[in-house]
């Protein structure tokens, strides 16, 4: 039927090599990914809401704070001068490294605000672009991807 043997081939050959919808999804994610990688992602969410992140993308404890405090407030005595004195101590012993984690944990709390981030977990593209309720970042990111596209 074919003029030339090589056209069949190809034709065989397209017909093996047919995408998948595993590859589909694959292919969907990593553009996902990659455009991710040129992006502002932030994931903000808590400890008591997991979430599978790849690596590189910035997660935001919005209970960080709280956290840090409470190690902060360990142990205290009734006494509040004597309290106030060990947390003094335990931050001047905290140093520089401990002063980074409460700054970074109290930024993550404003950038949630600022954002209007209003449930958690909340995945943030280029301060634009929401999902919430998703605990795989890698379907949000291919979500907020697939919407864009769609948007001109």
């Amino acid at each position: 039927m074919y003029p030339h043997s090589e056209h069949v081939e190809t034709q065989r050959h397209r017909l093996r090599c047919r995408p998948t919808l595993a590859s589909c999804m694959l292919a969907m994610a990593a553009a996902a990914m990659a455009h991710a990688a040129a992006a502002d992602v932030r994931v903000f969410t808590d400890r008591h809401h997991a979430v599978e992140v790849p690596a590189g993308i910035h997660v935001v404890e919005l209970d960080a704070p709280a956290r840090i405090e409470a190690e902060l407030a360990a142990n205290l005595p009734a006494d509040p001068a004597q309290a106030a004195a060990i947390v003094r101590q335990r931050l001047h012993d905290g140093g520089a490294p401990l002063q980074r984690r409460l700054a970074d944990a109290y930024q993550g709390v404003t950038d949630a605000w600022s954002l209007g981030v209003t449930r958690i977990p909340a995945v943030v593209v280029d301060r634009r672009y929401v999902v919430y309720g998703e605990t795989d970042v890698s379907r949000a990111l291919a979500r907020i991807e697939e919407y864009r596209r769609a948007q001109p």
